[in-house]
């Protein structure tokens, strides 16, 4: 966080997007302890298997280092999760760390299968050094999709993400079909780029070929500022 006034700003989006949830009957909660994520997603039906990158048996995350959302139902069901991670690559890039799978790994020799890899070809990944947050493992249950759901989780992942780093940039990897059906839009990524990560992890069972979403930090800041001020006026 770089100042008071940008804290005032996060803290009023926020909000803004905490009462956007509870409108839908939404209560999110925030933690930190990914054992706990861990714990939370393998006990929610149709979700899919959490990637290693938030995985601590695989890449540990500091408390410090990453967060996720979840949000339950009236009937305090899980219905809507995220999570986000900040990378340190101020003598690396996102593109390097990928195809090296440090993404996913803390030791790539320990713990990837020998016929694990991944390319990224993406030029706006190689160009993604210092402070890289990314945004992933995005969930949300059959019944609160097209609920606009998907545009909270993405303004709480930017608030949160601005408030605990002031990242140089965030981004995600998304399947194509997100960028055609206007799902990457509703999150509010500035750019997005196809060949971010060709990736097989044999053990894993993953098998993707995804496009690259991203914000640069200054575009991120731009984004609370304009948010706040918007529900502001909507307030008055």
């Amino acid at each position: 966080m770089k100042n008071a006034a940008d804290l005032l700003h996060v803290a009023r989006v926020i909000r803004k997007y905490d009462v956007d949830a509870s409108q839908r009957g939404i209560k999110l909660s925030l933690g930190v302890d990914f054992r706990e994520y861990v714990s939370i997603t393998e006990s929610t039906p149709t979700k899919g298997r959490t990637s290693p990158i938030f995985r601590p048996d695989r890449s540990p995350i500091e408390s410090k280092e990453g967060f996720w959302v979840v949000g339950r139902d009236k009937r305090n069901e899980v219905a809507v999760l995220e999570a986000v991670r900040l990378y340190e690559l101020s003598s690396s890039n996102f593109a390097e760390h990928l195809e090296t799978l440090k993404a996913f790994y803390r030791s790539p020799t320990q713990h990837a299968h020998p016929h694990d890899e991944c390319v990224c070809i993406a030029e706006g990944a190689k160009r993604m050094s210092g402070k890289v947050a990314y945004h992933g493992d995005v969930w949300v249950r059959r019944d609160y999709r097209g609920a606009g759901m998907t545009s909270v989780l993405a303004g709480i992942a930017f608030a949160v993400s601005f408030a605990m780093w002031a990242p140089d940039f965030v981004c995600a990897l998304v399947a194509h079909w997100a960028v055609e059906k206007g799902v990457v839009s509703r999150y509010g990524y500035a750019h997005q780029e196809r060949g971010g990560s060709a990736l097989r992890l044999v053990e894993e069972g993953i098998v993707d070929d995804d496009w690259l979403v991203w914000l640069t930090g200054e575009e991120l800041r731009s984004r609370i500022v304009s948010e706040e001020k918007s529900g502001l006026r909507l307030a008055l």
